[in-house]
């Protein structure tokens, strides 16, 4: 290694939102780690302390309160090597989003949060109170100077904002860190953001990512350093925790320095180091990467909120394998219960499928017919419905039957039901209240269909696990004799694409018609998306992976007129 050299880590870690002791003594441990790597500066995620994002958590004075002493406690056991953390910082009645700049047992100096994002799935405007300096601190060492500044995640996505001031003011390196979560695609957008600033500035940019599963958020990892020519040199794991380390090269010499420069004494050029491994780390295609953050947001949702074992109501259709086949990667086989619920309608492909799916993934498996619950519910409707045809009322019960089942397993044994609605039903309505609908987390609710079949290809892929037969078969809620998807619905290679330029970009009918679609098609499905909020308001959390979701992203009155 270069003597003027700077040994940086990026702690990508998992905390969990609330948890202060437990992500108080994660940051602790990975301090230790880094410092037993000849680590000078250790940079670690976004709020990491509280976790991401703590919402209307910040609206209470003793969380922030109780966040504030657990920093100090940090501090206080810091030596020998510099950490940057993220804290909810206050001064008076503002509160700040915060980095601390901790060594030799103290808080150094304080970062607050420039540029809050105010849109999508953030909210920061709502808590924060917004910054208004860059910081660049220097770390002193026998031959070198380096000048460093700090910056928090939408601060590095603005061209004119703290990296261009920090970098005029002398900085060499920036520490970005971030809550930044996952959709897919984000990964290319956000690398092209950080290589642009670095290139354009001049700076080797270290910035690291939080990663994990909160409620309807994945965070991916991903962290990288890139260079002063913008170049990846280093690379993170994705969607695991990860400590990053990388040995930066520092212009020998003493640079002059502002006054406003604090100065923060330092070794960083004489700790003996051993020379870094070798590190190459490749990112994983879309597909894979889709596949991996819905394992992720599952795993962390089950456990972070307390529960062991999930129960998947299994059709014999694509959408419960996939949901069945991540529950199992996310939790192991053992955790895992699959039932099936045939009615006069179901086929016995689809039973068959189903228990091969359930053998292969080697989860329980239980057959609970509904047939009697279901004639009883007729016979008892009968007189009620006299002189009125057969619609979807009666289709409805059937999938009301099963998800009262399943939530009874749940209330008995303690199991979260997960739904198996994805965003193709789940923006067209076509998807039961309390039916399909009941349960505690919706998986693939922002997975499209045509999606869906692609993470079933890739999971096949690595072991065969999904019946054939289930991918060949035209897709059906088997609530009628014969009846298909596409009774009801455009093709899902039509409306997919429809619905991702009328739901995700906002195109108008117009302007989706003109794109090659046929214009009564279009609006028939526009119609069956507005129409459809109601339903979607009633819905379980699930799992982000589109750049426009339901509900953090999307939110349309209900009551609503407006049909242009």
């Amino acid at each position: 290694m270069a003597k003027d050299s700077i040994r940086i880590a990026c702690a990508q870690i998992n905390p969990t939102v609330g948890a202060l002791e437990a992500n108080k003594d994660c940051i602790l441990r990975t301090i230790e780690i880094a410092k037993a790597l000849g680590v000078d500066i250790i940079s670690f995620p976004e709020l990491c302390l509280t976790g991401y994002p703590p919402e209307d958590l910040l609206f209470k004075p003793q969380f922030v309160q109780d966040n504030l002493v657990k920093i100090q406690e940090i501090a206080s056991t810091v030596k020998d090597i510099f950490a940057i953390v993220g804290f909810v910082d206050r001064k008076g009645r503002n509160i700040f989003n915060a980095l601390a700049l901790i060594a030799e047992g103290r808080i150094q100096a304080v970062y607050h949060k420039m540029i809050l994002p105010n849109f999508g799935v953030f909210d920061e405007e709502r808590y924060f109170k917004e910054g208004d300096k860059p910081m660049v601190f220097c770390l002193k060492g026998k031959k070198s100077d380096a000048l460093i500044g700090l910056a928090i995640c939408e601060d590095a996505w603005h061209a004119k904002g703290p990296v261009q001031d920090e970098a005029a003011l002398g900085a060499q390196i920036v520490l970005v860190s971030n809550a930044s979560p996952f959709h897919a695609g984000k990964r290319r957008e956000r690398e092209a953001v950080i290589r642009k600033q670095a290139r354009t500035n001049a700076v080797t940019i270290c910035y690291v990512n939080l990663v994990g599963g909160q409620d309807e958020l994945v965070f991916d990892g991903q962290s990288m350093v890139v260079d002063n020519r913008g170049r990846v040199t280093k690379r993170g794991q994705a969607f695991i925790e990860d400590l990053l380390i990388e040995d930066i090269p520092v212009a020998p010499g003493k640079v002059k320095i502002a006054a406003s420069v604090p100065r923060i004494a330092g070794d960083f050029d004489t700790k003996i180091k051993d020379k870094l491994p070798r590190r190459v780390i490749e990112p994983p295609a879309e597909t894979e990467e889709v596949y991996h953050a819905l394992v992720l947001g599952l795993k962390d949702y089950v456990s972070k909120n307390g529960f062991k074992k999930v129960v998947v109501g299994l059709s014999g259709g694509i959408d419960s394998s996939l949901v069945a086949t991540l529950a199992v990667d996310a939790l192991g086989r053992d955790n895992c219960i699959g039932v099936f619920m045939p009615s006069r309608y179901s086929s016995k492909d689809s039973e068959t499928d189903a228990a091969i799916l359930a053998k292969n993934l080697g989860i329980e498996f239980k057959n609970v017919s509904i047939e009697h619950i279901y004639r009883m519910y007729l016979l008892i409707l009968e007189t009620h419905f006299v002189g009125t045809q057969r619609n979807v009322t009666e289709e409805n019960l059937q999938a009301r039957i099963r998800g009262n089942l399943l939530m009874a397993f749940s209330n008995k044994f303690g199991w979260l039901v997960l739904t198996t609605g994805n965003k193709s039903e789940m923006s067209c309505g076509y998807a039961t209240l309390y039916g399909d609908m009941a349960g505690g987390f919706a998986v693939i609710k922002d997975v499209p269909k045509t999606l869906v079949y692609k993470l079933c290809r890739y999971r096949n892929s690595l072991k065969n696990i999904i019946p054939e037969r289930v991918f060949a078969k035209a897709p059906t809620a088997e609530l009628r004799p014969n009846q298909k998807d596409s009774d009801s619905l455009p093709e899902y290679g039509v409306l997919d694409p429809i619905l991702k330029a009328y739901v995700e970009l906002d195109r108008s009918v117009p302007e989706i018609a003109a794109a090659g679609f046929d214009e009564q098609t279009v609006r028939r499905v526009a119609a069956l998306v507005d129409s459809s909020e109601y339903k979607r308001r009633q819905a379980a959390p699930g799992i982000k992976i589109t750049p426009r979701a339901f509900g953090r992203d999307r939110r349309m009155p209900i009551t609503n007129r407006y049909r242009r």
